[in-house]
């Protein structure tokens, strides 16, 4: 079957502009540019278009046109692809789950504008924008599929990689709130140390900021564990799978590289451009773990 290439090129365009959102959105909360526009949504400081542009200005109300102009893309690359692979059958729900989430993290985010909200509420706000990137990841790939880009027909996996596969997904998750949670507590500078808290001596966390942050340390170091241990189980037994081998190969890259600038960003005392890769990286992640869950899905009909 062949697939107009307007539709690839907007599906690639649709998942480098989710990346964008999410980027965006951590790059609001790590410089407090929130309020950028008071509070006010959609307009800007009682305005359509703000006139006196400040550094929050500029950033919150950037975030927000990107937020916009993506959604146009996401919107039109959903209905393309209903129509045109709706006989795929994980077309539908993935095009539905890309719009409604969307739709959701823009509620949420005009609701902390418009009155504020708290930080367990807020930390949800990039794990709600990731589901829907994951959504629009897999619908591109889904597009490149038919055309044979890659072979996924074949995919066989056991029962040892499949309880894997759907934990360490679902605990990434867990990873990505506590993560937020340390932005929007502002706990990301409590421990001047790393790996341990404060002068590398083992102590219990004394606050609910230090509990924050190394809750989160604690939890990415597990789910560095667990993907090493997924990652030496492949490469042991689906060296012939490339799909499978590949994507927890690179897995393992991408978690290695989340721990290191997680580290970093504490040693730099939180450098910016080192926390918006951390953000990249787990972002990336996310997504191909869902894709591997999709695997794991197709499998199960071919068993």
């Amino acid at each position: 079957m062949h697939i107009h290439k307007i539709l690839k090129w907007l599906a690639v365009a649709s998942t480098v502009g989710m990346l964008l959102i999410l980027l965006g959105g951590a790059l609001v909360t790590k410089t407090d540019s929130g309020m950028g526009c008071g509070r006010h949504w959609p307009g800007c400081n009682g305005q359509l278009i703000p006139d006196v542009i400040t550094a929050e200005v500029l950033i919150e109300f950037s975030h927000r046109l990107v937020t916009g102009a993506v959604g146009i893309l996401i919107v039109a690359l959903a209905v393309w692809a209903w129509k045109a692979l709706g006989h795929v059958r994980e077309t539908k729900f993935l095009s539905a789950m890309a719009v409604f989430f969307l739709v959701a993290q823009a509620l949420i985010g005009a609701a902390q504008v418009k009155w504020g909200q708290g930080d367990f509420i807020l930390a949800l706000h990039f794990g709600i924008s990731l589901i829907s990137f994951a959504s629009v990841l897999l619908l591109t790939l889904l597009i490149f599929e038919i055309d044979r880009k890659f072979d996924t027909d074949k995919i066989r996996i056991g029962k040892t990689l499949k309880f894997h596969t759907i934990g360490v997904t679902l605990y990434s998750y867990i990873v990505i709130y506590t993560g937020a949670l340390v932005r929007h507590t502002e706990s990301s500078l409590i421990c001047n140390d790393w790996p341990l808290c404060n002068n590398d001596q083992f102590a219990l966390p004394t606050n609910l900021y230090e509990w924050v942050q190394m809750g989160h340390r604690a939890a990415a170091g597990l789910i560095f564990i667990w993907i090493l241990i997924i990652a030496i189980h492949v490469m042991r037994n689906y060296k012939q799978q490339r799909a499978i081998y590949w994507g927890w190969s690179i897995s393992l890259i991408l978690v290695s590289c989340q721990v290191v600038t997680g580290m970093l960003v504490v040693l730099t005392k939180l450098n910016l451009y080192l926390a918006l890769l951390h953000s990249l990286f787990i972002s990336l992640l996310f997504g191909l773990l869902c894709y591997m869950i999709l695997l794991l899905s197709r499998s199960k009909l071919n068993n």
